[in-house]
């Protein structure tokens, strides 16, 4: 139970923001959602700039812990990606993709705060794994971490691209699995392509 006002607005104004879209939501939205009135969620949050930052950074927090959680319990690099797949699953799964868009465009102080994990903490992520992955035989070693890094990095938020969704009549999760488990395939060695297969015959995300 929460019992922590704050908190509370947080954690709901939070999904509510991410399932119907930052702009739609406006604070009276978000009042009426949480049943109180605009003035308490003004006693900790001096507008929506400051309740959206916030949200931002608690998630992105959030993000980094799955993530590390992950590495810890991952056999290796293949198997790290594919818990990857999970964590995408729990925390894009009913994700509006018009939140990058909203952030960048409404909530300049939130996309900073963003962009710093995004080319920061995640291109960090992604070159560890593909390290790993070369020194345990999975992934080709002639490949340039760098470049594809920060192509890994980028390729992910293709999805959340209106033209995307428009052109592919994907959802957002199902988008985000197909490029990464391409993304995958690209990189392993023959050992490593074994390897893939297995695990995604165990998952929800192999195709008959």
């Amino acid at each position: 139970m929460i019992t922590d006002t704050k908190e509370r607005i947080r954690i709901e104004a939070g999904q509510l923001l991410i399932q119907f879209g930052i702009r739609s939501m406006s604070m009276d939205d978000i009042a009426s959602r949480l049943g109180m009135s605009k003035k308490t969620i003004y006693q900790y949050f001096k507008d929506k700039d400051e309740l959206v930052l916030d949200i931002v950074n608690k998630n992105l927090e959030d993000s980094e812990c799955v993530c590390e959680k992950d590495i810890l319990q991952a056999n290796n690099a293949i198997h790290e990606v594919i818990l990857a797949m999970d964590k995408m699953q729990r925390m894009y799964g009913n994700m509006n993709p018009g939140i990058i868009f909203d952030l960048q465009k409404y909530h300049p102080k939130a996309f900073s705060r963003f962009r710093k994990h995004k080319d920061g903490y995640m291109i960090s992520m992604i070159r560890t794994n593909l390290q790993r992955g070369i020194q345990e035989g999975l992934y080709r070693p002639e490949i340039n971490i760098d470049i594809l890094a920060r192509f890994r990095v980028e390729s992910i938020f293709i999805a959340f691209s209106p033209g995307f969704q428009q052109a592919t009549k994907s959802g957002l999760v199902q988008g985000m699995h197909e490029m990464l488990i391409n993304f995958l395939f690209g990189l392993v060695t023959p050992k490593g392509y074994k390897m893939v297969e297995a695990y995604l015959k165990k998952t929800k995300y192999f195709k008959d």
